[in-house]
């Protein structure tokens, strides 16, 4: 990748401006972004279609629903004029007719009145729109150096500028109250804008800069994700996850997203574990709880055999007609034993480890340097 591109981040809007055809809008086959809508019943033949309200995608995280009240001829990929306060703003169709609609119940949406659709963008409009779209990373950068000069507590992380180059929302993160209001003086005297600052959190952040994860995918919150919920290290505990700050963490220093993906199933499966249980008592001693294997349905137990400590799985059924016992104050022999015997611990399970291991070809090729060396010795009576 050039490094233009690295700096233009180009595709922060779906598209690339430059892909904007003389019709106003994209092909949004080409469009990578997040805040596309897929419109399931498109090929549904509806007699009923009603385009009254649209759904209108700006800037990474950005979208609003709009009213057509022109009964424009809409598709998404259209880039359109829109209200704005003041002036007007430019944005992609991302939905029409009942999706849109159907967005607005997502977003829980009562207003009476909402903002209007002015027209499809003329090629002027397009023009003053790119115009506004290349000055967006010198005024974040040049905001940064202003920042840093009146030493304030804080972090612009992006910039977007209104489509008629009239005003710019400045995105920034603090940990703290900041009072940026000789910062605004000095940035509405230098840029002829008007401001607006908007203060997000890490995620949001993160989610606007975008970025690689451990995974090896591009970000969630960068590529689908819209609602952010929050994260605890119980997520994590429930899931038998070490409690690591570094693995836990993302790129915005919060815990991960996808801890919550699996947690449902976490949860569902561990219904049928026994609660609290922290020892089971048995003839040879305590045995102790120290994880599950939810999927397997193993509880592990820490115990001592033949004075040696160590880590035996026990199924579920097993573990409960233990603490039935230890109610009634009976304590079974040979619970560890018999798991053993079952095969369920073989020693081939290291062997077949071995198997995928990188460095399981060396030996044969020793082996083969071992065989010339005496084939030459052979050979060579005088060694």
């Amino acid at each position: 990748m050039e490094e233009k591109n690295i700096t233009v981040r180009d595709f922060e809007r779906g598209c690339r401006p430059e892909d904007v055809d003389c019709n106003s809008s994209v092909d949004i086959r080409r469009c990578s972004c997040k805040l596309n809508v897929y419109d399931w019943i498109g090929n549904i033949n509806d007699p009923l279609k009603d385009n009254t309200f649209v759904e209108v995608r700006f800037k990474n995280t950005r979208k609003a629903i709009y009213e057509n009240n022109n009964n424009l001829e809409l598709k998404v990929g259209d880039v359109v004029a829109v209200e704005a306060t003041p002036g007007h703003d430019i944005g992609i169709v991302s939905a029409v007719g009942r999706i849109a609609r159907m967005q607005m119940h997502k977003y829980k949406m009562k207003e009476p009145t909402f903002k209007k659709i002015y027209r499809k963008a003329r090629p002027t409009d397009i023009q003053k729109w790119k115009e506004a779209i290349s000055l967006e990373i010198p005024t974040m950068l040049r905001t940064r150096e202003l920042a840093r000069q009146l030493n304030l507590n804080m972090k612009i992380g992006d910039v977007e500028f209104q489509g008629d180059k009239t005003k710019a929302i400045f995105y920034y993160i603090a940990d703290e109250r900041v009072d940026f209001r000789e910062l605004i003086k000095r940035m509405a005297e230098e840029f002829r804008i008007r401001v607006e600052m908007k203060q997000i959190g890490a995620r949001q952040e993160a989610g606007r800069i975008g970025g690689i994860g451990p995974c090896g995918r591009e970000l969630c919150c960068t590529t689908w994700m819209t609602d952010f919920v929050s994260v605890s290290t119980n997520s994590a505990r429930l899931q038998e996850l070490s409690l690591n700050p570094q693995k836990l963490a993302g790129q915005c220093s919060k815990l991960k997203c996808c801890l919550n993906y699996e947690l449902g199933v976490y949860l569902h499966e561990r219904k049928n574990f026994p609660d609290n249980v922290s020892l089971i008592k048995t003839k040879t001693g305590d045995a102790y709880h120290t994880k599950n294997d939810i999927f397997k349905g193993l509880m592990y137990f820490e115990t001592k055999i033949n004075e040696v400590t160590v880590i035996r799985a026990l199924e579920i059924q097993k573990v409960k007609e233990i603490i039935e016992l230890n109610a009634k104050g009976i304590y079974p022999d040979n619970v560890f034993e018999e798991e053993k015997n079952t095969g369920k611990f073989s020693l081939k399970q290291s062997a077949d480890l071995n198997q995928d291991s990188l460095t399981r070809f060396q030996e044969t090729q020793n082996s083969g340097k071992k065989k010339k060396k005496i084939k030459k010795k052979k050979n060579n009576p005088e060694n």
